[in-house]
């Protein structure tokens, strides 16, 4: 008889085992370690992508505020240098004339295209819009992290609070209900980019 009961109770005493939390409360867990390891994950690429997107298209805007400033400068000095046909005999005059000229040849050549009384297309427009794409996926894919994350707590606080798992988790592993992504203070106001800085 007492073999029977042993025989009855083991699978009762197995599947109480299981019902109670014994494996999901670990699961659970793990995925929410994951959940934050994303998150974490999402943050490092923030800092290690924007700062240096940030730089490159400041270095980039730099630049070409030097060449434009050349082309200009260059530009009034080739239009200010006169030579009219009375000083063709003056080797200074035809020396200077020919100096402007050349440093407006020379401006021109920094951008390596031929320009015709305008202003050089610059590409700094392009980069800072590359870079608000840049800003606005990165904060996208910190959020669905974020809403990730969240999920994956609120399930294990929900597996580690309701019955059965309730009693492996307290029994077991004495777990603790985990804390969810709470933004900042001041998080409702948007941050600003100051190229200045």
């Amino acid at each position: 008889m007492s073999k029977l009961r042993l025989a009855i109770l083991a699978p009762i005493a197995a599947l109480s085992l299981a019902g109670c939390g014994l494996n999901s409360v670990p699961t659970a867990e793990e995925e929410v370690n994951a959940a934050f390891g994303n998150l974490q994950a999402e943050y490092q690429r923030r800092n290690d992508l924007i700062g240096n997107l940030v730089e490159t298209v400041q270095a980039a805007a730099d630049s070409e505020e030097q060449i434009l400033t050349q082309i200009t400068e260059a530009r009034a000095s080739a239009t200010s240098a006169q030579l009219s046909p009375d000083q063709l005999d003056n080797p200074e005059a035809v020396q200077a004339y020919a100096n402007a000229q050349g440093q407006l040849a020379n401006a021109r050549s920094l951008l390596g295209t031929v320009i015709m009384e305008r202003y050089p297309q610059l590409a700094s427009q392009e980069r800072f819009a590359d870079l608000m794409v840049q800003l606005e996926g990165t904060e996208n894919s910190i959020l669905v992290a974020r809403r990730d994350y969240n999920e994956e707590v609120r399930q294990y606080n929900t597996t580690i609070r309701t019955f059965p798992d309730a009693i492996g988790a307290k029994v077991f592993y004495d777990a603790e209900p985990k804390v969810p992504f709470e933004a900042a203070e001041g998080a409702e106001e948007a941050p600003t980019v100051d190229f200045d800085q």
